[in-house]
């Protein structure tokens, strides 16, 4: 599949954008949900770009950098599952197991900034102690622009590769070899709940985690319902946490009554 100069052109600004997103504008562009749909949108395929990035998004929601260590990058990856699924036909799951090794450049690319900037932080502090505050503003600048280019760099490059050989390399891979990426890129949603359940899951919530399984396979096998069983599992959960919330905060004004209060003023 050809794509235009143009189409080539917005795949890379966009990168550069969603990658300085990340660390600096904090405007959740660059999460694989919003990535997805739009670099669809500019390889005209919307619905693909979406259903790549939700896949995408559901591996990531777990994954957190801890200090200077930094887990395999959302942005290239998410952005890579979506080209790959789009020019080269891959499912979902497929292309999120393929874009694996493209995360991790993007990891590897942080990681290289980050070492690079660590001895600019001493100019900083010089900066900041003649009250330079324009050295610190074209310092930040630079490591910004450094780092979208790094990602737009390796993004565009292997675009226009996959795009033009992707077809061909393609029909090489054994099927075993695709099947493997399918069940990896499937396996990878639920390590992402796995991970973030690790952090903030308590003894107490155990409960209403199994009854949302439990509620989830009942409402998926009631013919009719299937489509809207996630908007029904909101409301059921907003439901049961309401209801959490009132008895919790009448139990702690009745622990706390100062008298002259109502309805747990």
């Amino acid at each position: 599949m050809q794509y235009s100069f143009i189409q080539i052109a917005f795949v890379f600004i966009f990168t550069f954008i969603a990658a300085i997103d990340q660390f600096n504008l904090l405007e959740s562009i660059y999460q694989p949900i919003v990535a997805g749909p739009i670099i669809g949108f500019i390889l005209g395929d919307l619905e693909t770009g979406l259903a790549v990035g939700a896949t995408y998004q559901l591996m990531t929601i777990g994954n957190m950098p801890v200090g200077g260590a930094q887990p395999p990058n959302a942005v290239v990856g998410g952005i890579m599952a979506t080209v790959l699924a789009i020019s080269l036909g891959l499912t979902p799951t497929e292309a999120v197991g393929a874009a694996i090794p493209f995360a991790l450049l993007g990891q590897y690319g942080i990681t290289l900034l980050f070492t690079a900037m660590s001895p600019m932080m001493s100019k900083a502090d010089d900066f900041a102690e003649k009250a330079d505050a324009k050295g610190i503003v074209r310092l930040n600048y630079t490591a910004m622009i450094i780092l979208g280019v790094i990602f737009g760099t390796i993004v565009t490059l292997f675009f226009i590769g996959g795009a033009q050989f992707g077809e061909v390399i393609l029909a090489k891979i054994p099927k075993w070899v695709m099947d493997g990426l399918g069940a990896a890129g499937g396996m990878m949603r639920f390590v992402g709940f796995a991970t973030l359940l690790k952090v903030m899951i308590s003894k107490p919530l155990w409960g209403f985690y199994f009854l949302g399984f439990g509620l989830a396979a009942m409402i998926n096998g009631i013919e009719g319902l299937g489509s809207s069983a996630l908007l029904i599992l909101a409301f059921i959960g907003f439901a049961i946490a309401f209801w959490d919330f009132q008895i919790q905060t009448k139990i702690t004004a009745n622990s706390n009554d100062m008298g002259g209060f109502e309805d747990g003023i």
